[in-house]
């Protein structure tokens, strides 16, 4: 099966493409190579990926109608997983243009190339940010989710409502999958766990928001992936074709707690700054995966601490510490 997967020099796009190539399919990859955070992890993490066969590589933006356009003339994807996207709540306070680019623009140029070229299956990445400042848990997609607390997560519902009207007027299987706090080897430098664990090792103090009073649904990157793949071998057959899921442990954890693995893993203590709430953020997140569960049978198998230690296990192969 030929595959188009966005964001492949990215976090979990790179995990899936993985995936996607060792059964046997043939992956197009796409990514732009930004800088919003070390472009030479997202270079690293492409050159993992041009070493396999069946692996088609391509930089470009998605906000570039035109390349997209022929991109899905020229390789014929039968499947797209689409997860490339501006990330990060806080940047997007900073720089909401980039949001409105590539999460709004580019996401309707992957809409309309997927309705002409009758894609069997679209599965798009929204976020559990958009769940805003909800504070019934845990989340669950029947909540409503109309306050969002950061233009990222405005981007991501309206991603969600703009694949919604596809599946209504075209007939478009798609399927929005909400991500929760996803850490593991190959992480982004812009989240916690990477950003906890960097300091840790080189002896500075940890920022630790809301006073240490946050809890978040840390989940391994491999049970991610799987989930990713399990959902786009299941096409939405309903009327109209489109179907909405959490993806997460399931099981929230202090951000103490996370702390006190990585404390462990590494040998060494952590200091900590304990500061006020920062915009856009949220206090805890918790995500009700029972429908994912009975649609694709998903049961993350990775444990917190032994998730902890693989990813400080690949951190310090990586970096030489």
């Amino acid at each position: 099966m030929r595959v188009l997967v966005t964001g492949t020099s990215g976090f979990i796009g790179h995990g899936v493409a993985h995936a996607l190539l060792d059964r046997g399919d043939t992956v197009i990859g796409l990514d732009n190579h930004n800088s919003y955070y070390d472009v030479g992890l997202k270079v690293a993490r492409r050159d993992t990926l041009l070493a396999k066969a069946n692996y088609r590589d391509f930089i470009g933006s998605l906000e570039n109608a035109d390349f997209i356009k022929t991109l899905f003339a020229d390789h014929r994807p039968e499947r797209v997983i689409h997860l490339a996207a501006q990330a990060g709540v806080r940047y997007s306070i900073e720089n909401p243009q980039a949001y409105v680019d590539s999460n709004l623009v580019g996401f309707v140029n992957i809409l309309e190339a997927c309705r002409r070229h009758h894609i069997q299956h679209l599965v798009y990445a929204s976020s559990s940010s958009v769940y805003g400042a909800n504070t019934q848990m845990p989340f669950s997609i029947k909540h409503r989710v109309d306050q969002p607390v950061s233009l990222y997560a405005a981007t991501k519902k309206s991603n969600e409502l703009m694949a919604s009207s596809y599946a209504q007027l075209y007939g478009l299987p798609v399927t929005g999958l909400r991500f929760f706090t996803v850490y593991g080897p190959w992480g982004r430098p812009d989240m916690a766990p990477f950003k906890f664990l960097r300091a840790i090792l080189s002896g500075e103090a940890i920022d630790v928001y809301n006073y240490g009073n946050h809890s978040r649904d840390f989940t391994f990157i491999d049970d991610i992936v799987r989930g990713v793949l399990a959902v786009t071998d299941h096409i939405p057959n309903g009327k109209p074709p489109e179907c909405l899921h959490n993806i997460g442990r399931g099981e929230p954890v202090h951000i103490g707690s996370f702390i006190s693995l990585l404390e462990e893993a590494v040998g060494r203590s952590a200091v900590r700054n304990l500061l006020p709430m920062q915009s856009g953020d949220v206090v805890d997140t918790w995500a009700d995966v029972s429908d994912l569960q009975q649609r694709v049978a998903y049961r993350p198998s990775v444990g917190i601490a032994e998730g902890v230690a693989k990813f400080v296990t690949w951190y310090r192969q990586y970096y030489c510490v």
